[in-house]
């Protein structure tokens, strides 16, 4: 098998590669062939584009995860007469999910604080969205620092 297959669509030979048509089996046969170090076949653009790939999704995944954990720490800070378990579950399962990425992409805490001012910009959206109260209430720049976000035991009263 090779990363580069014919399909006939409509009468028409077109070559679609294995990437384009099966890409479980695209990064099987790839896996394999690196394996065997038959480098001078895998397909390494689409290799790099996935790996790649990889990265901006754990990125992705952090400015979600944190967009969410600041948006419930506003809340429990701005609104204490709501506070319940499942914010309160909330908040550690993001604290906890956010841990998993740092321990598996340490790299992902270099220029943290941009992430987290991105994250609360969108937080307060939500935020307001959520409550009703209007997210000129809140701070121009996130109340909470890095450390904050990931200690447990910090509860913003």
């Amino acid at each position: 098998m090779n990363n580069q297959i014919t399909i006939t669509d409509s009468n028409t030979a077109k070559e679609k590669t294995l990437y384009e048509t099966d890409f479980y089996q695209w990064a099987l046969h790839n896996a394999e062939l690196l394996r065997q170090g038959r480098l001078t076949e895998i397909d390494i653009d689409n290799i790099a584009e996935e790996i790649e790939s990889m990265g901006r999704n754990n990125k992705k995944e952090l400015t979600s995860r944190l967009i969410v954990l600041i948006m419930h720490l506003l809340k429990w800070q701005y609104q204490p007469k709501r506070r319940s378990r499942s914010w309160k579950l909330t908040i550690s399962t993001q604290r906890s999910e956010i841990g998993l990425l740092f321990e598996n992409s340490p790299s992902l805490k270099y220029d943290i604080e941009t992430v987290i001012e991105k994250s609360f910009k969108n937080a307060k959206i939500l935020f307001e969205d959520q409550t009703g109260i209007s997210k000129q209430t809140l701070p121009e720049i996130c109340p909470y620092i890095f450390e904050q976000l990931s200690d447990y035991e910090f509860w913003p009263e």
